[in-house]
């Protein structure tokens, strides 16, 4: 299988590009290698290459610099992502796209399943609604994939900075009142692998691991897990701290994001495991040895 995967630099298309780097032919673009938000780049990279599959990880993430600058995101989560989906049409292979639980308005107090309708409250979520919308237009089969609260080894995220703060003050705090699910990025590999060929598999599909938290608890569980593992914390307690009080945040946030799996399970017979076991092997795979003895 040739599989080209889009954003190999970032922390999902990393794990991808590792863990699917056995059984087949892997392409990537990292953002140096393919800006997407230059349609001719698109076209100069891809128009040669021959390809089964390809992943889209890549997107203007930040979502106060999306609310700032609309054309830029609309142009990277949106056009680019139509752009992407035709040319794989072309070449009669099948198009993956990484969405986001920003989707959704977070008024919601129970999992999102994928035949919630999506109601975005920023820039941002919009434009990865629209790029959603373009991706599926272009063929049934093409798969827009939601995500939330992605971490993984490749990349630090929440949870690794958290550590780091942990390691040098006493002081922290996270916020207590926004949930969602914290998503393994192995895990998504995981998940993927058996999709990859299955055109039959379209629309929108839901990866996340189990359960929910907040920002608080997430951060909380992560620190746990160190202090039993042996790390040298200072800072042993995460404290509440309200959405409300970030008065840096120009974008509205979506207060609780959790997707439901209930497809998944559906067409793969599978679902990932609870965020916990999850967060608790990643703290032992990049913050210890083997055999439980802290890294230096």
């Amino acid at each position: 299988m040739k599989l080209v995967i889009i954003g190999s630099g970032g922390r999902l298309g990393a794990a991808l590009m590792r863990g699917y780097a056995k059984e087949a032919d892997v392409i990537g673009f990292n953002h140096n290698q393919l800006d997407l938000a230059s349609p001719a780049a698109i076209e100069n990279a891809l128009n040669g290459l021959e390809f089964d599959a390809l992943i889209n990880c890549a997107a203007l993430t930040n979502v106060d610099r999306c609310e700032t600058n609309p054309e830029e995101a609309f142009a990277v989560n949106a056009a680019a992502v139509g752009q992407l989906a035709r040319i794989c049409g072309s070449k009669r292979a099948r198009c993956i796209h990484i969405s986001t639980d920003y989707v959704f308005d977070g008024e919601k107090r129970e999992p999102y399943t994928e035949t919630d309708s999506p109601i975005p409250i920023s820039v941002y979520g919009e434009s990865k609604r629209q790029g959603e919308a373009q991706l599926l237009g272009a063929s049934e089969s093409n798969l827009a994939v939601r995500v939330s609260w992605v971490f993984g080894p490749d990349r630090p995220s929440f949870v690794d900075q958290i550590l780091k703060r942990a390691m040098e003050t006493e002081e922290l705090q996270a916020v207590g009142d926004k949930w969602s699910a914290p998503t393994y990025t192995l895990d998504i590999v995981e998940a993927l692998r058996p999709l990859l060929r299955e055109t039959s598999v379209g629309g929108v599909l839901h990866i996340a691991n189990q359960g929910a938290c907040t920002w608080r608890e997430y951060g909380q569980l992560a620190l746990d897990c160190a202090a039993a593992a042996g790390l040298p914390l200072k800072g042993r307690h995460v404290a509440h701290q309200a959405m409300a009080d970030l008065k840096a945040f120009i974008a509205k946030r979506p207060v609780y994001t959790v997707l439901g799996t209930p497809r998944l399970e559906a067409v793969t017979g599978r679902s990932l495991r609870p965020w916990q076991e999850a967060v608790a092997d990643h703290v032992q795979r990049c913050y210890c040895g083997s055999r439980g003895h802290v890294k230096t």
